[in-house]
């Protein structure tokens, strides 16, 4: 029997989402306990972290890269100041052509003409400024694959203070795969939309993958009880509560 066919689509196509988002969020959830672990042994009177404590992170990074299809890449950035040594770090790890998994190395000197501020970036302002989850993307991902990607993050803490994110990188056309099937099956055209408004998967023509939508705040509703919106002609549905959007017509 085709279970599609005996539920609402809509609930389907919710249901696929946070399967397959919560499949990565586990990974970013790991990455982030083990950060607030080593960090917490790594201070205290008169000693500050600096970025070699950060290479205690990288088993658990290799592990998750093996362990998790979907991930392309998984790691932690520092949030300026973080650290004694350096003014700001990424303990990144990926997985390059033929499945190698390698480090990513950026140069992170705010007086070099090459410096990588990643500060201004969706997937490390987003979780800074609300303290939630965010899906950010999809985007050319010049920093590390040069590939189509969303980024998956969650912020850090360490005694209430705020000192980076986890992350997750997916590539766009691996996340396509998982919930185009179930889109495409829904009456009219529809998009998956992050809380900035940026679409992640569509099977609308007027609103490609990686264009913006203007129109409802979508952060508020993602913010909100995880139910049914109706806004401007749209039906919006929080995907279980990860954080995108299901954007239908209102028909």
């Amino acid at each position: 029997m085709d279970r599609f066919r005996d539920s609402d689509p809509v609930d389907e196509v919710v249901r696929r989402v946070r399967d397959t988002l919560e499949e990565v969020f586990a990974a970013v959830a790991e990455t982030g306990a083990d950060t607030a672990a080593l960090l917490t042994a790594a201070s205290g009177p008169g000693r500050e972290p600096v970025a070699a404590d950060l290479a205690g992170l990288r088993p658990g990074l290799r592990a998750r890269l093996a362990g998790h299809p979907l991930v392309s890449g998984v790691g932690f950035v520092a949030a300026p100041g973080l650290l004694a040594d350096a003014p700001g770090w990424l303990e990144w790890w990926q997985r390059g052509p033929g499945g190698a998994v390698r480090p990513l190395l950026l140069d992170l000197d705010p007086e070099h003409s090459a410096y990588s501020d990643y500060t201004h970036w969706d997937w490390y302002t987003l979780p800074r400024e609300t303290g939630r989850r965010a899906v950010a993307g999809p985007y050319v991902d010049y920093l590390c694959s040069d590939e189509y990607s969303l980024t998956l993050s969650a912020p850090v803490g360490l005694g209430g203070r705020f000192v980076g994110v986890a992350a997750a990188d997916v590539y766009l056309r691996h996340f396509e795969a998982a919930v185009l099937p179930v889109l495409q099956r829904l009456p009219a055209p529809a998009r998956l939309v992050n809380a900035r408004g940026r679409v992640a998967a569509s099977t609308d023509p007027d609103h490609l993958a990686g264009s913006l939508t203007k129109g409802p705040d979508f952060a508020a509703v993602l913010a909100g009880p995880p139910a049914e919106h109706r806004a401007d002609g749209l039906r919006l549905r929080p995907c279980g509560g990860t954080p995108l959007v299901l954007v239908t017509t209102d028909g």
